[in-house]
Parts: C-alpha cells; sequence; structure tokens
C-alpha cells in the first residue's frame, strides 16, 4: 500500500487551476482534514467533487484494483484534487536551479547522451563564462564529469561538442519536479485543455 500513497496526484486551487503534484498520502490527509475535495475523474458525474464521506461511498460503490485500506475502510486512489482555501497562481516559469536543469535534460549527459545519477552530473556553460556566456537557462546543459572535463573552458566549435538539445528555459508544468511520474489521462483537461472539448456559456 505505501506504493499506491506515493503516487502523485494532481493539486488545483479554488479557481480549479492546477498548482502542483502531491503524494496520495498527502492528498487523503488534506481531504480528511477537510481542506481539500476530490475531483471525480470518470462517469456520468465527471468532475463532481466529493468530500471525505461522500468519497468514501463512492469508494465503496465503483472500487478499482488500488485501493487504499485501513482496519475500518477502503479507498480509491485519489487522482485530482481542488483545494478548499487556497488560491495560489499557477506559476508561469520554473525557477533556474541546478536539479531543474537536470529535470528538463532528464538527468542525460547533453554531449555524450548517458543517463547518470545526479551526484554523477555537472552544469555546463556552452559558451565559456571568460567569453561571455550567461548562467542561464539557454547558456547551460547537463553534461557528465567525463564530459565536462573534456569540453573545459572551450567553444563548442573548438572542442567539437555540441549539445544534443538547444538550451532553453522549460515550460512550466505542475509535475516539473518529479523526476518520474505517469501522468494520468485524466489531468489533461486541467494542464493541457483541449480547446475544441470547450464550450462557451453565454
Amino acid at each position: 500500500m505505501e506504493e499506491i500513497l506515493q503516487k502523485a496526484v494532481l493539486v488545483l486551487n479554488r479557481n480549479w487551476q492546477p498548482v502542483q503534484t502531491c503524494t496520495g498520502r498527502r492528498a487523503v490527509h488534506l481531504l480528511s482534514c477537510g481542506h481539500a475535495q476530490i475531483v471525480q475523474d470518470e462517469g456520468e458525474e465527471k468532475f463532481t467533487t466529493h468530500d471525505f464521506s461522500s468519497w468514501i461511498a463512492y469508494s465503496s460503490l465503483y472500487p478499482q484494483p488500488e485501493m487504499i485500506h485501513s482496519v475500518k475502510l477502503s479507498l480509491r486512489l485519489p487522482k485530482i484534487i481542488v483545494l478548499c482555501l487556497y488560491d495560489k497562481i499557477p506559476s508561469k516559469e520554473v525557477t533556474f536551479s541546478r536539479r531543474n536543469v537536470f529535470l528538463r535534460d532528464q538527468y542525460t549527459c547533453q554531449y555524450c547522451i548517458k543517463s547518470f545519477v545526479e551526484t554523477e552530473l555537472n552544469l555546463d556553460h556552452v559558451i565559456p563564462r571568460h567569453k561571455g556566456g550567461k548562467t542561464s537557462w539557454d547558456n547551460i546543459v547537463t553534461s557528465c564529469v567525463k564530459c565536462n572535463t573534456r569540453k573545459g573552458n572551450k567553444l563548442p566549435h573548438e572542442a567539437n561538442m555540441y549539445p544534443r538539445n538547444k538550451p532553453i528555459a522549460p515550460r512550466w508544468r505542475p509535475n516539473f519536479g518529479m523526476r518520474e511520474v505517469n501522468q494520468e489521462e485524466s489531468w489533461g483537461y486541467f494542464i493541457e485543455p483541449n480547446r475544441d472539448h470547450i464550450r462557451l456559456v453565454s
């Protein structure tokens, strides 16, 4: 059950905008405290919200293979929750940081195209700092220690080493910052809504 409780749940603010993800354990805690409601993601009453008691009832009527069990009850793992007391506007930019560069590049050296653990990676200035290169999204790539040493303070054409992907600022997503996450299909309604399916109400 511990593995189930670590699964990612999409978190919406009170305006139903995605702001982050949390674990299933955190989602159930927020639900039980009355700080969030669960958004139903299937059936004729899709997008109906449930408090703790109604989610217990829904879970008993429509069980699924992966359930959260306690001594007295069983719950479906929520996929989406909406906060009752939180109006935070989703960020439009990803903070520039060492770890976020690794996440953008999927922990893959942009020169030898091999994946490494975080401790075996460095940040490389594509245009070296002493030649005017900036420490920014569009000039920093992930590199392994070996490639970083080989390139040194050379320009790409001097070292004949070019990053596989052009470094750019990543697009913000609620699940950015999670190295591995199986995004639920139902999240798409909030993360990347299909405008063809949106009907304006007059």
